[in-house]
């Protein structure tokens, strides 16, 4: 299925590299116009170049995701320039350390709950008026399987992830009557550096790549996709329903 998302605009972060570089280089190639945030330049320079390459456009902010005023700055450019947001690729996320909780430093477990966690609320509150000037505004947030299995020693990554998905269903659930739709994806293990982070001896070969990743999530980014409030699992291919302990 070919999706056309010509004349959208489409904010990524974490765009520099992984899942984020290939969703922002999928939106391109869509039609997309690709506002792509990650605090390394030359990360964004390279995505710059292969969205030329595919002949899309793009626009680069370089920025620290756990800089909140940066975050209100940038919904305030995009009304300047747009007026609109069509697209949001809430991608950005650190890992912090595999580590039992009681023995993981303040500094490290605060970090990852203000990367993950504040910033994705305080992207929301910036963009929310933007993605509601859409005719079709969709939200896509990152979330992972830890979120739910809740293994020993991820702790803080599962608990920044779970309170992810509560912030989108939340979300989901204040816009029903409007025509933003949010979503979380679960990509699933994927050939990343923060997969490489978290298990080091693992053969990377055995994962997806992330270009794989981002062609499953593109097609929930198409204004004809009509899903809220539900988990996409790439692995499946398919939404699922979040349930109530049983």
């Amino acid at each position: 299925m070919t999706i056309n998302l010509k004349d959208r605009i489409a904010l990524v972060t974490g765009a520099s590299r992984g899942i984020g570089y290939f969703t922002a280089l999928e939106l391109a190639k869509a039609g997309a116009h690709v506002i792509a945030c990650a605090r390394s330049v030359g990360g964004l320079e390279e995505l710059d170049d292969a969205v030329k390459a595919e002949g899309g456009s793009a626009t680069l902010v370089p920025f620290d995701l756990t800089d909140m005023q940066a975050i209100d700055q940038l919904g305030g450019s995009i009304f300047e320039r747009w007026g609109k947001l069509d697209i949001l690729v809430a991608n950005a996320g650190i890992l912090g350390v595999i580590s039992p909780i009681g023995h993981i430093e303040a500094k490290v477990f605060e970090k990852v709950m203000l990367t993950n966690v504040t910033a994705t609320w305080r992207l929301i509150r910036s963009v929310e008026p933007l993605l509601l000037k859409s005719d079709a505004g969709r939200a896509l947030i990152l979330s992972s399987g830890a979120a739910h299995k809740c293994r020993p020693f991820w702790g803080a990554y599962s608990a920044s992830k779970a309170a992810v998905e509560a912030l989108a269903r939340t979300w989901a659930a204040e816009q029903q009557r409007t025509a933003l739709r949010v979503n979380s994806i679960d990509p699933g293990a994927t050939r990343t550096a923060m997969r490489a982070q978290a298990m080091p001896g693992e053969d990377p070969n055995t994962l997806p790549h992330p270009a794989e990743v981002a062609a499953a999530i593109l097609p929930l980014a198409s204004p004809e996709m009509k899903e809220t409030g539900r988990l996409f699992v790439v692995r499946e291919n398919k939404f699922v329903d979040y349930r109530m302990p049983e």
